[in-house]
């Protein structure tokens, strides 16, 4: 888990305990102790997750590799490839980019 969503939860946790300390009675100490020793373990928690939180360091950056650069021979096979479409294109009256028919206009 998250050390951010430990901390949600410990503080979800140690206010319900607060709450349930509060309604209780005074009157049972022993059932208080215990729910009382439960919420200083929840804080002790709460300050350890803390600790590491602030310990861990932040995660190093990657260093950028360059972007491979397109050669004169791609580039000029990516352009003959084209102009092979483009042709098949215009045999089949069709337009190169969308696919479609070319209307006929009057």
């Amino acid at each position: 888990m998250k050390a951010k969503k430990a901390i949600k939860r410990l503080n979800k946790v140690e206010s319900i305990l607060s709450n349930v300390i509060d309604q209780f009675s005074a009157n049972d100490n022993g059932l208080r102790d215990l729910l009382d020793s439960a919420k200083t373990s929840i804080v002790r928690a709460k300050k350890t997750v803390d600790v590491s939180l602030r310990a861990q360091k932040a995660p190093a950056s990657a260093e950028k590799s360059q972007r491979s650069r397109l050669s004169a021979e791609g580039r000029r096979n990516i352009s003959l490839a084209a102009k092979k479409r483009w042709a098949l294109a215009k045999r089949k009256s069709m337009n190169a980019v969308t696919g479609q028919r070319l209307k006929k206009t009057a």
